[in-house]
């Protein structure tokens, strides 16, 4: 199954980053991140994009799912799976 683009906005040694990779992974759902902690501008572009400071903010093509909870949700709801399919 081919999956959108996903993209993770994280720091570190953020703890709720490293549970959305888990996620994911268990998946098998690849995605790319971004450290914000080591770029500000990109935090700026974070913040702009997804309207939040924290993270991890998580973007599946240009949906903004959230955080991390968010994205749990989505995966409790069984909503992840459509979200991630390719059109």
């Amino acid at each position: 199954m081919a999956n959108k683009s996903v993209l993770i906005y994280e720091s570190g040694l953020c703890g709720f980053c490293h549970a959305a990779k888990r996620l994911l992974d268990k998946k098998g759902v690849e995605y790319d991140t971004i450290r914000v902690d080591k770029d500000a501008e990109q935090k700026q572009v974070m913040m702009e994009r997804s309207g939040r400071r924290t993270v991890p903010q998580i973007f599946i093509g240009d949906h903004h799912v959230g955080g991390f909870d968010d994205l749990h949700e989505l995966e409790t709801d069984g909503e992840l799976d459509a979200l991630l399919a390719a059109d």
